[in-house]
C-alpha cells in the first residue's frame, strides 16, 4: 500500500484560488459552477473555497460568477432584467455579459424557461415588438398611482429602440460611450399633465437629463 499525503492547501493565496474557480468556469464554458463541477475539475478542495471565503455563492461572487438560486421566475422579471441589460449596453446583451453585478440574473434561468439564451432573445423580442395598448391617466388615477412618474419597462424599452438608444439631446449612446446612462423623459413633465405615452417620451443621457430638469424647474 502506497501512502500519499493530502494537501490542505491552508497557505493558498485568496487569489489563487479565485483563478482557479474562474479557470473551471472557463473550462466549462459557463458563467456559474457548482460545487459538484469544482470538485471534478478544481485544484483545491469546495471546502477550502467555503471556508475561506463563507460559503459558496460568495466564493462565486468573488470571482465574479453568477448565482441563481431561485426557481420559477416570473418572465415579466426575465424579460426586465433583458431590457435594463439592453439600456445599459445600449445593444443587445452578450451571452457572456449576462452576470452579476449589471444583470440580477444569470443566464441559467433563461435557457431553462425557453430552452436557450437565443430562444429567450427571440422570445424577448416578440414580446417587446408586441403592440402595447396605451391609455390616459386621469387626475384620480393619477393620484392613486405610488409613483406616477414610473413607466411600464415595455414601453421605456420602446422608447429607447425608437431612439436608437441615443440621447436624443447630445446623441450620446451607451454602445460609443462607456458609462453613459440613458433614461426615458417626458416631454411634457407629470406636474403639468403629462403622460407617460410613446408620443410624450424621450430617450435623454442622465447629463442632459439633469439638464432639463433644472430648466423645467426655473421655467415654473
Amino acid at each position: 500500500m502506497e501512502y500519499i499525503l493530502v494537501e490542505h492547501h491552508r497557505n493558498v493565496s485568496d487569489e489563487e484560488l479565485i483563478k482557479d474557480l474562474k479557470e473551471v468556469a472557463l473550462k466549462l464554458g459557463k458563467d456559474k459552477v457548482t460545487q459538484r463541477e469544482y470538485k471534478t475539475l478544481g485544484k483545491y478542495g469546495r471546502r477550502t473555497l467555503i471556508t475561506r471565503f463563507g460559503s459558496w455563492n460568495k466564493s462565486l461572487e468573488k470571482a465574479g460568477l453568477s448565482i441563481t438560486t431561485r426557481k420559477n421566475i416570473p418572465e415579466e422579471e426575465l424579460f426586465q432584467n433583458l431590457a435594463d441589460l439592453w439600456q445599459h449596453f445600449g445593444r443587445q446583451p452578450k451571452f457572456h455579459e449576462v452576470k452579476q453585478p449589471l444583470s440580477k440574473f444569470s443566464v441559467s434561468p433563461y435557457a431553462q424557461r425557453y430552452g436557450s439564451w437565443y430562444n429567450a432573445l427571440k422570445a424577448f423580442i416578440a414580446t417587446m415588438n408586441g403592440d402595447i395598448i396605451e391609455t390616459k391617466q386621469t387626475n384620480n388615477e393619477k393620484n392613486a398611482t405610488n409613483n406616477p412618474r414610473s413607466i411600464n419597462y415595455r414601453i421605456r424599452f420602446k422608447v429607447m429602440q425608437r431612439d436608437d438608444f441615443k440621447c436624443q439631446i447630445c446623441g450620446a449612446s451607451p454602445a460609443m460611450q462607456a458609462g453613459v446612462l440613458l433614461h426615458v423623459d417626458h416631454i411634457v413633465p407629470v406636474a403639468k399633465g403629462g403622460q407617460a405615452t410613446m408620443d410624450n417620451l424621450q430617450t435623454l443621457c442622465q447629463k442632459c437629463n439633469l439638464g432639463k430638469s433644472d430648466l423645467d424647474m426655473n421655467k415654473s
